[in-house]
């Protein structure tokens, strides 16, 4: 199965046992960067003559939910996809190494209901992100309700690279796309969300 793992789940039914599989999957390792960004406009004019493309818009919701370890969200791509995502990485700035594993979703409200009955919600977070591919570096530009303007590298890992490599090649990118020390994020926008909204209704 590559790197995946098949989850079997029997359940009666009045009609008789009902065999539900679902294919988790390890996606490649990768390395991340994540950062503010003050001239929108500007980074997207580096973006295109970087990736020599225009980008894909993708419009995006993720569910976040309460789980005790890493972070598990339902994301939903309007008019493309459903996937669950689990993923683990550290609160720093610069780069950080991050392992995740993705299964598709053909139901997205269903399992919503059941996540959140089984866990509860975290947090919601809509955004419009603009794709543009580098290499093997996904950049991706981040409109965020209730936030502002976000830019993330994710330098996707490679048969026989190591961790330094990757992040290398981050940092280098990042000098070219214009983005300075002090833009840099150590948390995740749910995080920031949540944060901008406690303060709010204090």
């Amino acid at each position: 199965m590559g790197g995946g793992y098949l989850i079997h789940r029997k359940q009666k039914e009045k009609e008789g046992k009902v065999s539900v599989v679902c294919n988790c999957v390890k996606m490649p390792e990768n390395v991340e960067i994540k950062a503010s960004i003050a001239n929108l406009a500007d980074f997207q004019i580096k973006a295109k003559e970087l990736s020599k493309t225009d980008g894909e818009v993708l419009v995006q919701e993720d569910v976040f939910f309460s789980v005790p370890n890493g972070r598990l969200k339902l994301r939903t791509v309007k008019d493309v996809k459903s996937e669950l995502i689990f993923y683990d990485r550290p609160d720093q700035e610069g780069p950080k190494h991050s392992e995740f594993y993705t299964t598709p979703v053909p139901d997205p409200d269903s399992l919503k209901d059941c996540l959140s009955r089984a866990v509860g919600i975290k947090g919601v977070l809509r955004k419009v992100r603009t794709l543009y591919m580098v290499g093997q570096t996904r950049v991706h530009v981040d409109q965020v309700e209730g936030l502002g303007s976000f830019m993330e590298l994710e330098v996707q890992m490679q048969e026989g690279q190591t961790v330094e490599q990757l992040q290398k090649i981050a940092e280098d990118l990042m000098q070219k796309l214009g983005v300075s020390n002090k833009d840099l994020i150590s948390v995740a926008y749910m995080d920031l969300l949540l944060k901008k909204q406690s303060q709010t209704s204090g």
